[in-house]
């Protein structure tokens, strides 16, 4: 599973990011999860199976849940307390809900 995560300027992202990969590594999964920016969203979309979008980029949510649905691929809105998820656990358990995984 590759997930993009997506904020404005990419540093945000980069933490989320990295938080999520660990606790999936920590499950035993083999999910992999970069960093992106919303002006690099249409390049990075095509690398994703899912895109986790940072609270600030709500605006943005129904282009963005557009350009996946063409390639197929699940856009989740992060809730605006998310950055507070320290170990990646919240937001792993948000993904797996999108994806219907237990």
């Amino acid at each position: 599973m590759r997930i993009l995560v997506v904020c404005g300027a990419g540093a945000s992202s980069t933490f989320v990011a990295q938080r999520v990969r660990h606790a999936a590594h920590a499950e035993g999964l083999a999910y992999s999860a970069f960093a992106g920016t919303e002006q690099s969203l249409p390049i990075d979309l095509d690398a994703a199976d899912v895109v986790l979008v940072g609270p600030h980029l709500s605006h943005a949510l129904e282009r963005i849940r557009h350009d996946a649905a063409v390639r197929g691929t699940t856009v989740v809105l992060l809730p605006d307390d998310i950055f507070q998820d320290l170990d990646g656990s919240r937001t792993l358990a948000l993904l797996q809900e999108a994806i219907g995984k237990p």
